[in-house]
């Protein structure tokens, strides 16, 4: 289990959620908070991202689809749990093997420790302000295990199929949250995430596993889901979204000619009663 939880914040602050939005965030399982990162702070993630891929050399390059995760994840993948390490989109790369779009826009995502080696992300990921949206969502000891810049590049920005987070970060009881906050304008064009509401009632449905070889595998059948019944989050870049581990969500290719940058983050409940499953 990770260490190193959030910083304590100030009781004294006013409430960042009001009665009514925890009621909702508990029957939803999602819930959107506009503004709540500056314009500072996207542009910080933001520009800081795209000084990481400029500095990436594509020579053996790793490749993150969730279509097919089970045959495209690799040990660079598993390794940048403790690391920073850049994932092209599967469509960047030509028969060749070479790219095929512009550096700046070929890579997928950036993870998946970024909220503790870069700076820029960590001061969001660990301010006062985060701590305190989680203590108000009744955290002990929130510890954040998870990170990653995603790119959703134009035109060839990967689709994410319907998952729930507690699947990938599993602890007993399931005590996972994901927060999704937009550093772009965030809709349907472009590929905004859509959730499915109250589907985290149902429990975490499958988990992915990896074996003592390294592979990995999912443990239950894949999700049956009407895609008809999910909502779209289109929210403005400082958009923050919250969302239950056993939420179950999704978003589609980006065939736009507009990116869709966004900064992802997963915590989990780090008190001694919670068991932690790498």
């Amino acid at each position: 289990m990770p260490s190193v939880s959030m910083v304590q914040h100030d009781s004294e602050q006013p409430r960042l959620l009001s009665d009514e939005q925890l009621a909702a965030f508990h029957d939803k399982g999602y819930l959107v908070l506009p503004d709540f990162a500056t314009s500072e702070q996207v542009e910080a993630m933001k520009a800081r991202a795209l000084e990481l891929i400029e500095q990436f050399e594509v020579d053996k390059p790793s490749i993150f689809s969730t279509v097919n995760q089970q045959s495209t994840t690799d040990n660079q993948f598993l390794d940048s749990a403790s690391g920073i390490s850049i994932f092209l989109e599967e469509k960047a790369l030509g028969p060749d093997g070479k790219l095929q779009v512009p550096k700046s826009q070929a890579a997928n995502k950036i993870g998946h420790a970024l909220h503790d080696l870069d700076p820029a992300y960590r001061e969001f990921s660990r301010s006062p302000k985060m701590a305190q949206l989680f203590r108000e969502l009744n955290y002990r000891r929130p510890l954040p295990v998870q990170s990653m810049h995603i790119c959703k590049q134009p035109n060839i920005g990967g689709e994410v199929v319907p998952h729930q987070d507690s699947a990938f970060l599993w602890t007993d009881p399931p005590t996972a949250t994901g927060i999704w906050v937009a550093l772009e304008n965030a809709t349907k064009e472009n590929g905004c995430l859509f959730t499915l509401p109250g589907s985290q009632k149902g429990g975490v449905q499958r988990r992915f596993k990896r074996r003592a070889d390294d592979t990995v595998f999912f443990e239950g059948p894949a999700l049956d889901c009407d895609l008809k019944q999910f909502v779209p989050l289109e929210c403005k870049a400082g958009a923050l979204v919250v969302l239950h581990g056993a939420n179950v969500h999704f978003s589609h290719e980006n065939t736009s000619p507009q990116s869709r940058h966004a900064y992802s983050m997963h915590v989990v409940e780090g008190t001694p009663a919670t068991t932690w499953a790498a």
